[in-house]
């Protein structure tokens, strides 16, 4: 592979992570940890998994581990912004997992090596992905939640990504919404 597609993962992970990161800036502690809507999603929560998940499928990648499982027990607090975190410290975690990503993902031999995943309860059996797919998954992952946490902050004080991306606040995006119904 050409190191433009790896610049481009890379690339492209870094846009989706802003994404995720303009959905959570300017909260204080309260906000980060309120839960807004039915779910049982804080934005403080979702910081917490994405940052995860990215450094599980980092080290799922550098390990290699053919007799790896899930840990299962940590599951109940993936979702969760313990007491003692604040967003400010699990961004700055994340910052040092997005640093050890793009160095692995220039310096592995192939984005087609192919990695044993653990295994899992919903996947007992082992798998197989290539570096590429793992990164694509990591992606999927910080996408998904993105639209989860655009939605958490809408609920709690009206602003939302894309507007927050192009600067105007939310008291002008509802002035226009209100115009428009």
């Amino acid at each position: 592979m050409t190191n433009t597609e790896r610049e481009d993962l890379i690339t492209m992970l870094a846009d989706q992570r802003e994404q995720f990161r303009i959905a959570v800036s300017g909260l204080d502690e309260t906000q980060a940890r309120l839960r807004s809507t039915v779910s049982e999603f804080t934005l403080g929560g979702l910081l917490h998994h994405v940052s995860n998940c990215e450094k599980h499928w980092l080290e799922v990648v550098v390990e290699r581990d053919e007799n790896a499982e899930m840990d299962m027990s940590k599951a109940a607090e993936e979702y969760v912004i313990g007491d003692h975190q604040t967003v400010d410290g699990l961004l700055a975690e994340w910052d040092k997992i997005v640093a050890r990503t793009e160095e692995v993902v220039r310096g592995v031999a192939s984005l087609d090596d192919v990695v044993p995943l653990p295994t899992a309860p919903w996947a007992p059996e082992r798998e197989w992905w290539t570096v590429r797919r793992i990164l694509l998954h990591v992606f999927r992952e910080i996408a998904h939640h993105s639209g989860h946490a655009d939605i958490i902050r809408e609920s709690i004080d009206g602003s939302n990504t894309t507007f927050k991306r192009a600067g105007i606040d939310p008291e002008t995006a509802a002035s226009w919404a209100a115009e428009w119904n």
